[in-house]
């Protein structure tokens, strides 16, 4: 196929773009590289590789390049509650707009698959799974944006959006900020974090399952098309003080303390149920034991922040 990827060269589009071209598509990545990220310069080689340098909310470059494309995958966008409160506009017009912007100017028999995010959940009921049919009750600026956005995408025919669980894994465009892969560089750099809020609840996706999930509602599109899908790990829905437990059986010299005082700015809380996805075939290859020895062997590479969003 033909496909777009704006934001291409993202955490998770730097593993997507060469894996989709590595299976014998033709690639163009629309990115504005503001983190300087050269993480694709790999993909260079491919002829069926192309490259636009600029915004995606500009809609110039935009229609020529959604007029070659079969599919649209947006990933550009703000991520996390930290960097999307620093640029509330940047956000919005980012997360949503340009996402509104794709589906308006693309074609009913382009398809779009879209990653968005299952903090969309907000906090859930206890002891009770989020499904695709769940409320959704986002209370952050990212996941109201990425709901909007998600809404937009699947008005049209020929749509699926992805509910990802917080991602972790390594990537070229590496983000040592996500959760999973926040606490383990502390356990490995400073071998001690301290916890605020720990009992509250997440879901887990490997970065690599994520991109075997974009493939795999590629080649389901006609069966999958039209509905949400949360993308997680059906045994890793912990709290933050569960999987510090689970990161120090690999790192036994970590410390993990609970503060008393003290709030985290993103207040999800929820439990999901994976069980859509599954359901058309798709099962997680990564652990989260599996994605945690690789990140503890690439945080003997990174040695600094310098990866992270904010």
């Amino acid at each position: 196929m033909k496909i777009l990827i704006t934001g291409g060269a993202g955490y998770l589009g730097s593993v997507l773009t060469p894996t989709l071209l590595a299976l014998g598509h033709e690639v163009t990545v629309l990115d504005n590289f503001r983190f300087r990220q050269n993480s694709l310069h790999d993909c260079c080689h491919y002829d069926t590789f192309q490259i636009a340098r600029g915004d995606c909310r500009d809609e110039s470059i935009v229609k020529k390049l959604i007029a070659k494309a079969d599919l649209i995958i947006p990933l550009a966008a703000l991520v996390g509650v930290p960097l999307c409160n620093q640029d509330q506009v940047g956000t919005q017009t980012t997360n949503f707009e340009a996402v509104d912007m794709l589906c308006r100017l693309a074609s009913k028999s382009q398809w779009i698959i879209m990653p968005v995010t299952n903090s969309g959940y907000g906090i859930g009921e206890k002891g009770k799974h989020c499904t695709e049919d769940s409320p959704l009750r986002p209370i952050s600026t990212y996941g109201i944006t990425k709901v909007k956005a998600e809404a937009a995408v699947l008005q049209r025919e020929n749509s699926i959006s992805f509910r990802l669980a917080t991602v972790f894994g390594m990537s070229p465009r590496m983000r040592i900020d996500l959760l999973v892969n926040d606490f383990v560089y502390r356990a490995v750099n400073d071998r001690a974090v301290v916890i605020f809020e720990g009992h509250f609840k997440r879901n887990y996706i490997h970065i690599r399952d994520v991109t075997r999930a974009f493939i795999h509602g590629i080649n389901n599109f006609q069966t999958m098309k039209g509905r949400p899908y949360n993308a997680g790990l059906d045994d890793a829905n912990l709290s933050k003080v569960e999987l510090c437990a689970k990161i120090k059986e690999h790192l036994p010299q970590f410390v993990y303390l609970e503060a008393p005082i003290g709030e985290d700015p993103d207040k999800r809380d929820y439990i999901v149920s994976n069980a859509r996805l599954a359901s058309t075939g798709f099962a997680p290859e990564w652990s989260l034991d599996r994605g945690i020895k690789e990140l503890i062997k690439g945080y003997t590479i990174i040695k600094n922040s310098l990866y992270s969003n904010v």
